[in-house]
């Protein structure tokens, strides 16, 4: 039985050191914090009831010949007063953390004041394609990003809605076909670190994680150059073909691709375009 319990418990515990309760970048930290300040605010309330309620149901117990039940009690100012005010106090001030927070971690607001690192991504079934405009390659299911640099994504999906997620980085965020959307992240720290799909799209939504890699400035380069080295191209017929569903898909690393790729994505004639447009 109880080494029963210790089984049940002990991945629970282990599961805490990752995801949103360890953040690895400033995003995920603010958003840490948000979710305490709230918590907190939260027990403020629910913390006094429970004691009461336990300390009102031992007093006026059927023993306790010193409770008073006063049946011809209707009203009193004082506490009506504490019975609305808490609970009003309670979402002001969780309004206002919703507020301000909204504001401050707006997905599209840039981290800092540096040139940020860009990187186009699509949500295809059931895998992620990672595009390095500035660099001219892109990969599959395996996101490499310098350590400290802000990373602004540029989010879309090449088949059915879906969401973006780095629990230990922040800010999931929903991705659609024919649409834009924006995101800045970035890591503080070297590591490892799962990216996910949040949202059911199909059979393969299981599968559908990838590889984040944090790595210093320097071994990003020797990536970057080692990416350009590989044979693999991706041009349109070769996207129209990566985006057939697909499982458990390995990743994988393009060292050039076509001309605005991406831009064909979004505007959803990459298949037409087939025959039209060459690697680089």
């Amino acid at each position: 039985m109880r080494n029963g319990l210790l089984a049940a418990i002990v991945p629970l515990l282990v599961s805490c050191g990752d995801g949103v309760t360890a953040p690895k970048g400033p995003i995920a930290a603010a958003e840490l914090t948000i979710l305490q300040n709230a918590t907190a605010i939260m027990l403020a309330v629910i913390l006094p009831v429970i004691i009461l309620t336990i300390v009102f149901a031992w007093w006026f117990r059927s023993t306790n010949r010193r409770a008073r039940y006063l049946p011809s009690w209707e009203y009193s100012g004082r506490i009506e007063m504490i019975v609305w005010s808490i609970p009003t106090l309670v979402i002001v001030f969780l309004g206002g953390i919703a507020w301000v927070s909204s504001h401050e971690l707006d997905p599209p607001r840039a981290i800092g004041s540096g040139h940020p690192l860009e990187v186009d991504v699509v949500s295809l079934d059931w895998k992620w394609l990672f595009i390095y405009p500035s660099e001219g390659i892109a990969s599959v299911n395996h996101l490499v990003v310098p350590v400290g640099v802000p990373v602004e994504f540029h989010l879309t999906s090449g088949s059915v809605m879906n969401s973006f997620f780095v629990p230990e980085l922040g800010s999931q965020i929903y991705v659609m076909a024919g649409m834009v959307t924006r995101l800045n992240l970035q890591a503080d720290q070297a590591g490892s670190y799962q990216g996910l799909s949040a949202q059911f799209s199909g059979d393969g939504f299981s599968d559908m994680r990838f590889e984040l890699s944090a790595v210093p400035s320097d071994q990003f380069s020797d990536w970057i150059e080692e990416a350009k080295s590989k044979q693999e191209q991706l041009d349109i017929a070769g996207y129209d073909a990566l985006a057939r569903p697909s499982k458990a898909v390995p990743p994988i690393t393009f060292g050039r691709i076509a001309p605005d790729l991406f831009e064909a994505i979004v505007a959803e004639r990459a298949s037409a375009n087939a025959s039209s447009q060459p690697v680089r």
